[in-house]
């Protein structure tokens, strides 16, 4: 259905993407991984014709036969939509904020009527004719991705290219748009290209995956055969960083350093500066795709070493300090919707709380109620004495709208720490190195750093003050799986050496597992269940609690 051969792209001089090959056949599914700066969302892009100006594409690209590589608008126009459907991350992005989700399908199916597209909606999991009549603001984000979903497959295009589909949403609407995909692609008999950078959803999802790096794939094959053994250490160091909802591992591991520049590798292995693995001969030369199995590929020429799971011990009943902060029947009103209602917990000295429930339920007003930015209706906050801002601070998820992109990191520490008490006052220098970055970043500003960098300055940031409560909301849910771990074991670190109180704010139970000791559940503005964390994620008393930890189960196996 798709062929790539020798595509490369290049931003004016500067090299991108190196050489990808791939195949995606009549009917299946087939995932391209990798972290952010591989070229994965480039490469989808230049399928269909939508690169951003001054970037360019060479080599092949066929879809049915029909070459794009130098094709003019007029052919790519008549690709898109009709051979080949276009899903993104952000529905919003696709999405006419001033047309209703009816105008949305009816825009791709000139003369169809009303109870076409209601069909088309239909197909996606939408029943209820008002939504027709709705604007994408007045949707739920699983709402919006449905109906840009079904915007996708109005003319019944041959190939879906979903890019990111699932990044942004909840554990139950993830797993809901997943399930719709995959029967959706059934019925079909629909190829699918699933750019992510989630592995959990790769392997639940495809039938076969590239896994593509510094612009080169590394990687391809089965999904369950490469999830069961990877044979890149690439591959296998992006698994070993996902963390597991079922135990609780002794260390979180990422792959140290970032994605190198497609140009600066082209050389050598482009894994090889990252590699725990590596040999001299890596950076000698660089390594083709050699066939490692049935229908499998792997650039590395030497086998993978295994590094089993070292776990704690799941049954310990950790002790704390007493109470930091007391919440007690905390109530919040917006006019007529009841967003918190009568929700009471207790955060210890020591101890990690975790929040979790899906859009909606709560857990980010509690939040803000806790940092002082939104006043309770009703209820009480009781947290220790002292100055509010010494005593908390938040990370946010993402970190680059919390950082002053005009001021250097140094001089953003700098002004963290004057808030705090003059004795024992951190430098730049020391904050930095206490989140694990060099002491000469204070130097640089926010846009030279990456994502996870960014998120580290951050935590450094709140960590300036010496805050007895850190608030901690989705801080790793815009973060590739390698830094994520990263980041997790820095604020385990922070937690378990430093003494510091978390609330940790956050949807993703396979995250919470990790770094918290309690775990309060919430639905429609309630707790509806708490208790240690693995013991709720163990056995879940309530149907939402169960309902979340199965939508978070991803198998790595089909």
């Amino acid at each position: 259905m798709l062929a790539i051969d020798a595509l490369q792209v290049r931003y004016g001089s500067r090299l991108i993407v190196d050489g990808v090959d791939l195949r995606v056949r009549a009917g299946e599914t087939f995932g391209l991984v990798g972290e952010s700066g591989s070229g994965k969302s480039l490469t989808a892009r230049a399928v269909v014709g939508l690169l951003p100006h001054g970037v360019t594409a060479t080599g092949s690209i066929t879809v049915g036969g029909t070459q794009l590589i130098g094709a003019g608008e007029g052919v790519l126009r008549g690709l898109r939509g009709s051979r080949v459907g276009l899903l993104m991350q952000d529905p919003f992005a696709m999405l006419n904020p001033l047309r209703t989700a009816g105008q949305h399908i009816a825009e791709s199916l000139p003369g169809a009527g009303r109870g076409e597209v209601a069909d088309r909606l239909a197909e996606v999991g939408i029943d209820d004719p008002s939504v027709l009549k709705r604007y994408p603001f007045q949707l739920s984000g699983g709402m919006r991705q449905r109906v840009a979903l079904a915007a996708a497959l109005a003319r019944d295009p041959e190939l879906l290219i979903a890019d990111e589909p699932t990044t942004a949403l909840d554990a139950t609407i993830q797993d809901e748009i997943m399930r719709l995909l995959a029967r959706i692609q059934r019925e079909r008999g629909m190829s699918v290209l699933l750019i992510t950078h989630d592995l959990r959803v790769a392997f639940a999802l495809c039938d076969r995956i590239a896994v593509m790096y510094a612009g080169r794939i590394v990687e391809r094959g089965p999904a369950r055969a490469m999830a069961d053994d990877p044979g890149h250490p690439y591959t296998a160091g992006l698994l070993r960083a996902l963390p597991s909802i079922e135990r609780t591992v002794d260390r979180l591991t990422g792959i140290p350093g970032s994605v190198p520049a497609a140009s600066a590798v082209q050389g050598s292995c482009a894994f090889v500066s990252r590699c725990d693995q590596a040999r001299d001969e890596c950076a000698g030369a660089r390594p083709p795709l050699r066939e490692a199995g049935a229908d499998r590929q792997t650039a590395c020429p030497f086998p993978v070493e295994r590094q089993p799971h070292r776990t704690e011990d799941a049954g310990r009943t950790p002790t704390f300090g007493p109470p930091l902060l007391r919440v007690a029947g905390l109530r919040k009103d917006y006019r007529q919707v009841r967003a918190v209602r009568e929700v009471s917990f207790e955060v210890a000295e020591g101890e990690s709380v975790g929040v979790v429930g899906e859009s909606g339920s709560g857990k980010t007003t509690v939040a803000r109620c806790v940092l002082g930015l939104v006043t309770p209706s009703s209820g009480r906050i009781d947290l220790g004495a002292g100055p509010r801002h010494r005593l908390v601070q938040c990370v946010f998820q993402d970190p680059y709208t919390s950082l002053n992109p005009a001021r250097s990191i140094g001089a953003t520490l700098a002004e963290a720490a004057r808030q705090g008490a003059p004795e024992g006052r951190m430098t730049p220098q020391a904050l930095l190195e206490l989140v694990g970055l060099p002491p000469a970043y204070a130097r640089r500003k926010p846009a030279e750093l990456s994502g996870g960098e960014r998120q580290r300055v951050a935590i450094a940031r709140a960590l300036a003050v010496r805050p007895a409560l850190l608030v901690c909301d989705e801080p790793v849910a815009s973060l590739d799986v390698s830094v994520q771990a990263h980041i997790l074991e820095l604020l385990r670190r922070v937690n378990r050496e430093l003494g510091t109180s978390m609330l940790f704010i956050t949807h993703d139970l396979a995250v919470v597992r990790q770094v918290t000791d309690r775990l309060v559940v919430m639905l429609k503005g309630q707790v509806v269940e708490s208790g240690l964390t693995g013991r709720v994620l163990d056995a879940p008393e309530h149907p939402y609690t169960r309902r979340l930890v199965s939508s978070s189960e991803i198998s790595l196996e089909r």
